[in-house]
């Protein structure tokens, strides 16, 4: 049985390669009849290969099997009433993880960066003062959208690796004052895990808008929306959610809500029309209508990374987070590397290490990814070339990944080319 087994995959794997020059051929006979001058392109005529790889870069992150299983369900109309239960279960999700009670609560179609965008598109109008806090290139990028919406755009700067204080912050307030300040609570291009206590209260005593970016620190570190005093929150789905990227939370406090009420003009982008957003998603009380078609399939997925995380729990994703970060920078310094970040303001999602004296950090990623098929990557914006960046989030902070990523640099360090000093 064995032996005829071998025999019919041997048949097999001959005839391949004659089939597919028949398809071929058959295609190239079409062309020569029809009107058509552009030939179906040979590498969609192949099946699709994907690597598995082990995904400790700063996102995404990998996705497991059960949410994969959620986004490779059957879809749904984006009217249909179990389509917009979905919906609905998403917001609660969203809701738990944020902590917070806002109505103006919901995902919006599109990636983390989306969120900015719809955050600072519908806080903004042309001559709107905001103060971006900027130690990394997540609060360069809302500086920069802030200026294509016609903002008056000030910048509180620290270096990478540093955080703000909130006798920056007021300072920052008393002289700029702003309608808006923007932070970023989880820098992933530093590793800066950004204080939040008390920034709330400082900006509402300066007529003040709190507006905050956790892409790279939902679930993964402690934030509390309606407690923190934070008017508008957004993250993405791709990291510690563990689902694919394109789908990103945001919700809106009553203040943040009523500053969009009052604006002059309308938001300009309908796309990310926070008012027309949150009808569709059920949260003004007046009937849902349509606004654009979402992406079913992936708020599939995004909803059962919510439900994972609130079968975990946030306290103990916290804590398994925390835990593993610090495991991890202890094996780090025993490696000989150093920490990009002190430790009391160190993003346990998101590690960053110098790269050590005399190593080009693009071969220490290159030999990960082809020796132990495993992402780590360099800098990103003001960190390029200064540090490797090592992501644990979600279901891929685990000690038997932290064991991995320390062989697999102990390895690098061994193996890869030193430079002569």
């Amino acid at each position: 049985m064995q032996c005829a087994s071998v025999l019919v995959a041997a048949q097999a794997a001959s005839t391949a390669p004659l089939l597919q020059a028949q398809l071929l051929g058959t295609v190239r006979r079409a062309m020569a009849t029809s009107l058509l001058r552009i030939p179906p392109p040979q590498a969609l005529l192949r099946p699709l290969v994907v690597p598995e790889r082990l995904l400790l870069g700063p996102g995404p992150s990998n996705v497991p099997q059960r949410i994969r299983a959620a986004g490779g369900r059957q879809i749904l109309g984006h009217m249909h009433p179990e389509m917009l239960q979905v919906m609905d279960e998403i917001k609660a999700g969203i809701q738990y993880a944020f902590q917070t009670q806002n109505q103006l609560t919901l995902a919006i179609s599109g990636s983390g960066h989306c969120a900015m965008e719809a955050a600072l598109f519908n806080l903004l109008e042309c001559g709107d003062t905001i103060l971006v806090a900027i130690n990394g290139i997540w609060g360069q990028r809302a500086a920069e959208i802030a200026r294509r919406l016609g903002a008056n755009v000030y910048e509180l700067l620290k270096p990478p690796g540093e955080y703000f204080t909130p006798r920056d912050i007021e300072e920052g307030l008393v002289q700029h004052k702003p309608s808006v300040l923007f932070i970023t609570h989880g820098e992933s291009s530093t590793g800066v895990l950004q204080p939040l206590e008390g920034l709330g209260q400082l900006c509402h005593r300066h007529g003040c808008l709190l507006l905050v970016d956790a892409v790279a620190s939902l679930g993964g570190a402690p934030i509390f929306m309606d407690q923190q005093e934070i008017d508008v929150l957004y993250s993405g789905s791709q990291k510690v959610l563990n689902s694919p990227p394109g789908s990103a939370p945001i919700s809106f406090s009553e203040r943040a809500r009523e500053k969009v009420l009052r604006r002059k003009t309308k938001p300009q982008s309908f796309y990310l029309d926070i008012g027309l957003l949150g009808n569709y998603w059920g949260c003004d009380g007046e009937p849902r209508r349509y606004h654009h078609t979402i992406p079913i399939n992936s708020f599939f997925s995004l909803r059962e990374g919510l439900a994972m995380l609130a079968e975990i729990g946030l306290e103990s994703s916290w804590e398994r987070h925390r835990a593993n970060c610090a495991r991890l920078c202890q094996g780090l310094l025993s490696l000989g590397l150093e920490l990009f970040v002190k430790e009391e303001v160190r993003l346990p999602t998101v590690i960053t290490i110098r790269v050590p004296e005399g190593y080009n950090w693009k071969d220490i990623t290159a030999f990960l990814m082809d020796n132990h098929a495993m992402e780590i990557t360099g800098g990103l914006g003001p960190t390029v070339d200064k540090v490797l960046r090592i992501g644990l989030m979600g279901c891929n902070s685990t000690g038997e990944n932290v064991n991995r990523v320390l062989r697999a640099l102990q390895d690098a360090l061994g193996r890869c080319r030193r430079s002569r000093l």
